[in-house]
């Protein structure tokens, strides 16, 4: 029952995260966090993954754990190709999914620290516009 949970949680949370790294430089209030999003998942796919191999996701590997638990062995390389594979039926071209995947990631990426980098700097003008 209990890995039942995490089975949907996982799903939920992870998908949930992964929508919020895309869209989350969108908007101005959730700018920062997004930054902080994009870059945690930087750190487990760079960093960790020095150690446990490029796009480690330490997420997928705790949901590929339940779901072994469950009884299940249709874990795959990318999170993303799993996801899109229960979600739609189709089985993507896995290449293709980490590639589209990686840039998507590095233009959300861009998006974030530049619009952070904007938003930071016309908040310091306006400190200095207001101290005049």
């Amino acid at each position: 029952m209990w890995y039942q949970f995490l089975n949907y949680f996982f799903f939920t949370f992870h998908t949930l995260f992964t929508l919020f790294n895309i869209t989350g430089w969108l908007f101005p209030k959730t700018r920062k966090w997004n930054l902080v999003t994009l870059l945690l998942t930087a750190f487990s796919w760079f960093v960790l993954g020095i150690w446990y191999g490029w796009g480690y996701c330490f997420c997928t590997d705790w949901h590929w754990e339940v779901r072994q638990q469950l009884g299940y062995h249709d874990q795959r390389r990318s999170y993303i190709h799993f996801l899109l594979q229960k979600l739609t039926g189709i089985d993507f071209n896995e290449q293709l999914v980490e590639n589209v995947t990686l840039i998507v990631f590095l233009l959300s990426l861009v998006m974030s620290v530049w619009l952070n980098t904007r938003d930071w700097r016309k908040r310091k003008r306006e400190r200095i516009r207001n101290s005049l």
